[in-house]
């Protein structure tokens, strides 16, 4: 019995002494961990070494710093009781991408919010968004405004104009894209040439919008009588015997040079709705399309009663992404007319504001104005999706 409980106390000392040993444990591995990826960061700051050296260290560095820090997240959580390792460990793994999202993508847009009811000069000096104490003298201050920024986006003409454009956008753009590319699509999986027409159309999806743009420019250029035209456009009309046509002016004429400038998208897009639309015509049952015939239904009938019911989801899906593209659409606008002859948009008029008036307050109202436009259609996006996956 003396020795049993001669026994006692020392075992409860070395549990103590493990317990220490083991949160000491678990809070220098993570600072050491830290550290070497700070000096990392250092060195590649810093350092004059030789770009070869920089690379190498940059990707040891990269790839296996985010490695190292999974496997010891996720050995100190493995260390816990079973029922809290079950609870904390998939936070191992989502954690860092929240985080992530958490600081790249919410935190802008809070903070982009709060500059939407300043006035241009944002808000005053000194003046913290993260420090809820200050919102009381932010809201004093002369330069808060509250919501009288969205009232401008809605009054003023160019805002206006440009909220009216965007429309368009959608209305031909969207639609003409999603119709261009489920004929293509249809004709070409009936053609002997299919791999080869798919491919050629599907070209323009490796160009850039700003590359895009700089061809279009040439595609419209127009030259005076008897120089060679450059333009594609004039070049076959002047080979049909006609005479050079000023388009370039046509891109000057609103609103309908926005309708030139939507081809472009229209162009750009339609193989990406080509190659989703081919796919999922390929996955319609051949005996539902053989019944029809078999039934006396012309192909025309087959294609609106049997085979567009069929691919409903993938038209939604298709359409409501190029309706999001369009939305945020910039590059082709900027690049052909800089948002001059009444063709600015939403994402033009947000550049302007906040890179050339200087108007923090209207950009970040137009910019939550952007997203707020979005977000609707990004939703019905993932719910149609949701919705398909259940059904499958």
């Amino acid at each position: 019995m003396q020795q049993i409980e001669a026994k006692a106390p020392e075992s409860a000392g070395a549990k103590l002494v493990a317990l220490i040993l083991r949160v000491a444990l678990a809070v220098a591995i993570p600072l050491i961990a830290f550290w070497v990826l700070y000096q990392g960061f250092l060195f590649l700051r810093d350092s004059d070494a030789p770009k070869a050296v920089i690379v190498l260290v940059a990707i040891i560095w990269g790839v296996g710093g985010v490695a190292a820090l999974y496997w010891i997240f996720n050995w100190l959580v493995e260390q816990l009781p079973g029922d809290w390792t079950a609870r904390l460990q998939p936070f191992v793994f989502v954690g860092p991408a929240m985080a992530i999202l958490i600081w790249y993508l919410t935190l802008p847009v809070y903070r982009t919010f709060w500059l939407s009811l300043f006035d241009r000069d944002g808000f005053p000096v000194g003046f913290s968004v993260f420090k809820p104490w200050t919102w009381i003298t932010g809201i004093q201050s002369p330069s808060f405004v509250g919501f009288a920024n969205y009232t401008n986006l809605f009054t003023e003409r160019l805002l206006q104009e440009a909220l009216r454009n965007n429309l368009m956008w959608i209305v031909f753009g969207s639609t003409l894209s999603v119709v261009t590319g489920l004929l293509v699509a249809t004709l070409a999986d009936r053609s002997k040439s299919e791999r080869v027409s798919k491919t050629l159309i599907f070209l323009p999806m490796a160009i850039s919008f700003v590359g895009a743009g700089v061809i279009w420019n040439f595609m419209y250029e127009v030259k005076p009588p008897g120089e060679a035209q450059i333009g594609v456009f004039n070049a076959i009309v002047v080979a049909l015997g006609g005479s050079p046509h000023p388009w370039d002016k046509w891109v000057a004429i609103a609103p309908w040079n926005n309708l030139f400038l939507i081809l472009i998208v229209i162009w750009l897009q339609t193989g990406f709705s080509m190659v989703l639309f081919s796919a999922a015509l390929k996955g319609i049952p051949q005996e539902l399309m053989e019944a029809g015939r078999v039934d006396g239904a012309s192909e025309l009938r087959i294609f609106f009663n049997i085979m567009l019911p069929y691919i409903r989801p993938t038209v939604i899906t298709v359409w409501t992404t190029i309706v999001i593209f369009t939305l945020k659409i910039f590059d082709v606008v900027w690049v052909m007319t800089g948002g001059q002859f009444g063709t600015h948009v939403i994402a033009t008029q947000f550049y302007r504001q906040s890179f050339t008036a200087r108007n923090s307050g209207i950009g970040s109202a137009i910019a939550i104005v952007l997203l707020l436009t979005v977000v609707p259609v990004l939703a019905y996006n993932l719910r149609q999706l949701r919705e398909g996956q259940e059904g499958f």
